[in-house]
């Protein structure tokens, strides 16, 4: 539970995945006290980046990871059930503290999601969290409810549940209202309503928003002391003044100006970036 901010994939002048940047990054969240990280996820890392970089990469934090306090949290999904499961195997290998996994690209129904995260589950160990949207190539629907309580029962180490799709409160609400089985719900959406959905039952978030983990972290441990409300507020502020620079600022909600600050900061050395193409290419 807690914050589990998903790292930004960093890149060289010349556009090649920086891997001692990453590492770097994961040592920031680290340093922060943050309770998790996460990487592969958001969509520069999944869809932007091709497999040998993506399993690089996972390999490059697993050992930067070995004397970590913050959990260690691993992207798994693919195009289809066969790409995920090449994910998954290697991850497995890796042993990190948990997996993430959204629905395939190539899924439409609730069955198609059914069978992929049930295939997940019999090579996954650890905790699965599941993301409820999926990538821009998803055409799909997201997770009924239903279909993640059914998993939840089905699989102990499932019923861990990233929420940010369709009518957000809402699902939210009722997820909580099922523990057990559900076992964690995490907010999402960048941070936007997080205080609110901290305050309806929300255990964590989980957000491409990483060069801001100590502010998450403070939010959180002041949340779950109920020390200092006024602390709380005044944090989650300044935390959404910040984020909302993606609103003026060219360069899309997830990196463009979070890159500067993530440079100010003295972990990322360039603002490169990737960046789809016509129509998601």
């Amino acid at each position: 539970q807690g914050p589990f901010p998903i790292l930004s994939t960093p890149f060289t002048d010349s556009g090649s995945v920086d891997f001692d940047v990453l590492a770097r990054q994961a040592r920031f969240v680290d340093w922060c006290g943050c309770p998790g990280m996460i990487w592969p996820q958001s969509g520069d890392s999944v869809d932007l980046l091709t497999r040998d970089e993506k399993l690089q990469g996972m390999e490059v934090l697993a050992k930067a990871a070995g004397n970590f306090r913050t959990a260690l949290c691993l992207g798994v999904q693919g195009k289809d059930t066969a790409d995920m499961l090449v994910y998954a195997r290697h991850v497995e290998k890796l042993a990190p503290t948990a997996i993430i996994s959204r629905p395939p690209d190539s899924g439409k129904t609730e069955d198609d999601m059914r069978q992929y995260w049930r295939a997940l589950a019999r090579v996954a160990t650890r905790p699965v969290i599941i993301q409820t949207t999926g990538g821009v190539a998803y055409k799909g629907r997201s997770p009924s409810l239903e279909l993640l309580i059914e998993l939840a029962k089905e699989f102990p180490h499932f019923g861990y549940v990233k929420e940010e799709a369709g009518n957000v409160i809402a699902r939210t609400r009722a997820l909580l209202a099922a523990k057990p089985p559900i076992r964690r719900v995490f907010s999402a959406r960048g941070g936007f309503g997080w205080l609110y959905e901290l305050r309806l039952g929300s255990e964590g978030l989980i957000t491409e928003r990483a060069m801001y983990a100590d502010v998450l972290t403070r939010i959180w441990e002041l949340h779950q002391s109920g020390s200092d409300p006024a602390a709380v507020r005044d944090a989650y502020g300044k935390f959404l003044l910040m984020t909302n620079l993606s609103e003026t600022i060219p360069g899309g909600s997830l990196r463009g100006a979070h890159l500067y600050v993530w440079k100010k900061r003295g972990v990322l050395g360039t603002m490169v970036s990737r960046h789809y193409g016509p129509n998601n290419t």
